[in-house]
């Protein structure tokens, strides 16, 4: 596969589809051949991991962003692999792995990796926020007893002696019999007087209940991002 330098630095991150077009992963890696042309690529298929499936890149074809090998996707997920951003070159053992995998005929020099496009890496920081819980103070419920003044009233009887004269009259002057002597009678008089007496009488429950209230609370903090510049030189710029 004959490609520009400018081809070759595209190459990082394509997709790479097999002969299907079914998706196998990106491109990760490129080694090329002793006369600098791309012979292999390490295919990086999103599983966790530090190792990369490597693919020929013989009778591939590179076309719309994407990398399309003429081998199914079980035959490149099975490859050998290589560590992820290594940069060593293949080694003969792996090599001979490889041509054997792919069942191709394996060339005499070992292909050496390719530098891919430089590039930096931007990172900023992401405000996470959380809450937590934490000692807000403690309610109690206590009972003293206070003693306070009632005024009331209350209604008592008592009796009151009056005095009553009934004149004798001839009609009735015959039924009496005059008895001139010392005489007394006796009325028994009764009255009332308050008496307080005291009861313990239940009057209410007291208890403590609590509500969780949600309420926005303002948080003012300070991120920090990185920012990178591009410094070019004007005959290199690209035009248009």
């Amino acid at each position: 596969m004959r490609l520009t330098e400018q081809q070759v630095r595209s190459l990082y991150g394509q997709d790479v589809q097999d002969r299907s077009g079914a998706k196998i992963g990106s491109v990760a890696q490129v080694w090329a051949d002793a006369a600098g042309e791309p012979t292999w690529v390490s295919v990086k298929t999103g599983m966790m991991g530090q190792h990369e499936h490597m693919a020929p890149l013989t009778g591939a074809g590179v076309s719309e962003g994407k990398v399309t090998v003429p081998y199914d996707k079980a035959t490149v997920k099975s490859a050998p692999t290589v560590e992820a951003g290594t940069e060593q070159p293949l080694g003969s053992d792996r090599l001979a792995q490889l041509y054997r995998h792919y069942q191709l005929q394996q060339q005499e020099r070992p292909p050496q990796r390719m530098p891919g496009s430089p590039e930096l890496t931007r990172s900023e920081e992401r405000l996470r926020v959380g809450t937590e819980s934490e000692p807000a103070g403690t309610a109690r419920l206590s009972k003293q007893v206070v003693t306070e003044n009632v005024h009331t009233t209350v209604p008592i009887e008592h009796d009151e002696v009056r005095v009553i004269r009934e004149p004798i009259t001839d009609a009735n002057r015959g039924e009496i019999r005059p008895d001139i002597r010392d005489e007394q009678r006796e009325m028994e008089l009764r009255a009332e007087r308050p008496v307080v007496g005291k009861e313990q009488v239940p009057v209410e429950r007291v208890r403590l209940a609590k509500d969780e209230i949600v309420e926005e609370q303002p948080i003012d903090e300070q991120v920090r991002r990185e920012r990178i510049d591009v410094d070019v030189p004007e005959s290199a710029r690209r035009r248009g």
